[in-house]
């Protein structure tokens, strides 16, 4: 609120009744209000305003005495930062908080309106409560809808990542296949030159100095060759005394042998290659038809009793 403060009024000397009358003016000092909200708490400052000098109307002789008013106030003066009021803004309070207090006063309301017989009031307030307790049913509901939908959505990330994981390995172990199987083409059309140096080494015969050196200089080029054939995996498939094995070999003859037992490769034709797992060309073998050097022993043993017992028989008819 405005306040103000009027002068007191003049008592003029009898030298200055005689002067020409001058209307006078009253004069006003006003001070600003300052609205402050419910909660804002002030901070005063000691001491009152400054002193205002009031200056009143010049009287007519053309003296210049002047009246000098000394204006206290006892309102506390307000801090201004920035030409704002200083308000200590009090911490406010949490959604959960705000909402039992409400429900802490509706009950204590309830209270007053059930000891005082308002029907309309205790109306009302039953009301509100119900609709509290509704919308609390309600945000259960949401919370199981919305858990539900959290664990479903989760194992679908879970399937989603399975399968995401199964097409990555699937997809490594094409690429690693289609790697293997160029690789194989490649190697499988140059086996054939291979075969070429193999064959060339054991029939030609060196007899001179020229020869060896010619001889030298291929044999050096098919050493390169196998060397690269075995960087890129390509190893040689085992044959002689070993099992013959009918997904690696290709037999091509069977011959007794009283050395090895049946089913032992007793020759190799042809070489066979393998590239990591897959084969690429069987081995040609010969294979043998047995019976093997202990059924030898055994065969011997007995047609020597034979005819041990063959002889004892003629001696005794003697």
């Amino acid at each position: 609120m405005a306040g103000l403060v009027k002068t007191p009024s003049l008592h003029l000397t009898p030298s200055l009744l005689h002067a020409p009358s001058v209307p006078f003016k009253p004069f006003c000092v006003s001070f600003a209000s300052v609205s402050l909200s419910r909660r804002a708490s002030l901070r005063s400052v000691s001491g009152g305003y400054p002193l205002r000098l009031l200056n009143f109307a010049p009287f007519a002789s053309g003296e210049s005495e002047t009246t000098e008013t000394e204006v206290e106030s006892n309102e506390p003066q307000v801090q201004e930062t920035d030409g704002a009021v200083g308000v200590e803004s009090e911490d406010t309070s949490t959604e959960e908080e705000g909402e039992a207090v409400v429900t802490i006063a509706l009950l204590s309301s309830y209270k007053e309106a059930l000891a005082e017989n308002n029907e309309e009031k205790i109306a009302e307030i039953e009301a509100s409560l119900k609709s509290i307790e509704d919308e609390k049913f309600q945000l259960e509901d949401k919370v199981a809808s919305l858990t539900n939908e959290l664990s479903v959505e989760k194992d679908r990330l879970i399937r989603i990542s399975a399968d995401f994981d199964n097409f990555r390995k699937r997809t490594e172990r094409e690429r690693l296949n289609l790697v293997s199987n160029a690789q194989g083409e490649v190697v499988e059309n140059l086996l054939a030159v291979l075969d070429n140096f193999e064959r060339a080494k054991s029939q030609i015969k060196v007899e001179t100095e020229g020869e060896e050196k010619v001889t030298n200089s291929y044999q050096s080029i098919y050493k390169q060759f196998v060397e690269i054939l075995g960087s890129l995996g390509v190893v040689t498939v085992e044959t002689v005394g070993k099992q013959f094995d009918p997904m690696l070999h290709e037999a091509i003859m069977r011959e007794d042998s009283a050395e090895y037992e049946e089913g032992i490769i007793l020759e190799e034709y042809r070489k066979g290659f393998l590239l990591g797992e897959r084969l690429l060309r069987p081995s040609m073998v010969k294979v043998s038809a047995g019976p093997g050097p202990e059924k030898t022993q055994e065969a011997g043993g007995e047609e020597a009793k034979a005819q041990g017992n063959g002889e004892e028989a003629e001696a005794a008819s003697s």
